[in-house]
């Protein structure tokens, strides 16, 4: 698409060599032909006025409407009376188009892809409403680069609000902004590796790839340790010689369970014996339905636990905010890595999101939401009952996705691509596990973004497939 100019004339990149002993007219009518030709200038882009390219190119007015002329005579250029001048529709190269993907594409009924929320209930109106209110009442001084920390009044609302809902001891001078999740793990593991730490250890099931990754580019070697119907096995963990471990304690992913009591003992623990850390993934428990709220792991040891939080499940993962509640030995290493990582997070977008959260509009969306991911948990649990009781369903006490037991003789593989072709996406368990073994097989189903009705068509369209009587 051409950009489209308002008002002021557009700028363009030619130059002209005076010493060169082609004209100075062939030269620009040379360089616009080529950039025309080439896509440089598109199909209906408009093109400088020839006032204002001479006066750029310190050439004479008429030397530039010339040029204009011979390239409108040759068709690669229009001029309308009262418009400017523009490239013509039919002056592009006649390359041949980049070949499609291979394979029709075929529209899901429905895809249960896991980890994203309802994308059409994001509130919109709230966070315009917040952008303007931020915007209107900014100080001047906050469009500097700032603290890299973040905004002093998102650390403060945060802090409150986490040891509000979430039992944290938040405190703002500790609680540093992020761009989410990603690059919060990846701040709270390089300043890790500047402590010594050489071996950080993950959940399995789990996200083996996003833990790899992060442990690799901080120079840490990661290893799984096992999850069971308490969660993390300490035992095991214990024995795996890491310093630091990553966890889902208040909803595991993907599993679904939460951290037995016991066992957030045990792993605090563990980590004053090892002079270790933990880092607390706190991510779903906004969203719960048949139990009580579990409260942050970094409540009960704020010297030794690294909390994670962002918005991406609460609002949007295109808003790439987030934080880390960081222990006191570790907030000036992950303030140094977020300085030379980026300079901080954009400000306007967290003062927009403390403007939502302390005006109460952030809890009533949560509130909204709660009700709506509970009513497709619940069409979930009544579809499958009714065309594939054979499945199994846990994991569904929080969060918006369920783990699928399926029968013993399912080919996970193969279920996924069959479902596939029956427009419904499905995801299995093996990517969730470091061996990627399809024993036993499971599906992880997302249903934060899958409509009631699509939920119910999609099973429905594969309950043969996963194992219906």
């Amino acid at each position: 698409m051409p950009v489209q100019w308002a008002g002021l004339s557009p700028e363009l990149l030619l130059t002209v060599d005076r010493g060169s002993a082609q004209r100075l007219s062939a030269q620009v009518e040379g360089q616009l032909r080529d950039a025309i030709r080439t896509g440089r200038l598109q199909a209906g882009e408009r093109l400088p006025s020839s006032r204002e390219l001479a006066r750029k190119l310190g050439l004479s007015r008429g030397l530039v409407q010339d040029c204009y002329a011979q390239l409108q005579a040759e068709g690669y250029l229009v001029t309308r009376v009262g418009s400017a001048t523009r490239v013509a529709a039919c002056a592009q190269s006649s390359e041949p188009a980049p070949a499609p993907p291979p394979g029709p594409h075929l529209r899901l009924i429905a895809d249960f892809r896991h980890g994203v929320p309802d994308l059409t209930s994001f509130p919109l109106a709230d966070w315009l409403w917040a952008t303007r209110e931020a915007a209107r009442h900014m100080p001047t001084a906050d469009l500097d680069y700032g603290d890299p920390r973040g905004s002093s009044a998102l650390r403060e609302v945060v802090a409150g609000y986490l040891r509000r809902v979430r039992g944290a001891a938040a405190e703002p001078a500790r609680t540093v902004v992020c761009s989410g999740y990603a690059q919060g793990l990846s701040l709270a593991l390089g300043a890790l590796a500047r402590r010594g730490v050489r071996v950080v250890a993950y959940e399995d099931p789990g996200g083996p790839a996003t833990a790899r990754a992060a442990a690799e580019a901080a120079g840490l070697t990661a290893v799984p340790v096992p999850v069971d119907e308490e969660g993390l096995d300490v035992g095991e963990l214990a024995a795996t010689g890491a310093w630091a471990v990553i966890v889902t304690p208040a909803h595991q992913w993907p599993t679904g369970v939460v951290l037995a009591p016991d066992r957030r003992h045990a792993l605090i623990d563990w980590a004053v014996r090892q002079d270790g850390y933990v880092i607390e993934d706190d991510y779903d428990a906004e969203f719960r339905y048949d139990r009580e709220p579990v409260g942050a792991l970094q409540g009960l040891a704020a010297d030794r636990v690294i909390s994670i939080g962002t918005v991406s499940k609460s609002l949007a993962p295109a808003l790439r905010l987030g934080w880390l509640l960081c222990p006191p030995a570790l907030v000036d290493l992950v303030t140094d890595l977020k300085r030379v990582t980026d300079r901080g997070s954009p400000t306007l977008d967290q003062l927009a999101l403390a403007r939502l959260i302390e005006s109460g509009r952030y809890d009533r969306h949560l509130r909204r939401m709660r009700t709506r991911y509970a009513t497709r948990r619940t069409t979930l649990v009544d579809t499958l009952a009714a065309h594939a009781p054979a499945v199994r369903l846990s994991g569904l006490a929080a969060g918006f996705h369920a783990v699928a037991h399926l029968p013993a003789t399912a080919d996970e593989h193969t279920l996924v691509g069959a479902a596939r072709t029956r427009g419904v996406g499905l995801y299995g368990m093996s990517a969730c596990r470091t061996s990627e073994d399809v024993e036993p097989p499971q599906l992880v189903l997302g249903f934060g973004n899958v409509t009631e009705r699509a939920i119910a068509e999609g099973v429905a369209a594969v309950a043969d497939l996963l194992g219906a009587g």
